[in-house]
């Protein structure tokens, strides 16, 4: 398994790269309505804040089964955000 530290850059890239895919959503479409691509964007903060949450918890039992559903938990909600642009 990867060290936190990892983890964290992960998390931080994947809802990155899925905000900037927002921006340039909106930039590209200037006609339409933002208020669904600017809900993208505080979804996909609060995801990033619930999943470093997580990541800084010390009461775990289990490190690596914690880390495991993490990086699980990021993988699916990263792809449902990437759905909702593509829905855009």
């Amino acid at each position: 398994m990867a060290n936190v530290r990892d983890l964290k850059k992960d998390i931080n890239y994947v809802l990155g790269d899925i905000i900037e895919a927002v921006y340039i959503w909106e930039l590209t479409n200037a006609d339409k309505d933002n208020k669904k691509a600017e809900g993208l964007i505080d979804e996909a903060i609060v995801t990033f804040d619930e999943l470093i949450t997580k990541v800084n918890q010390k009461d775990v039992e289990n490190k690596k089964k914690h880390f495991t559903s993490i990086k699980a938990e990021l993988e699916e909600r990263g792809r449902k955000l990437i759905d909702k642009i593509n829905a855009l």
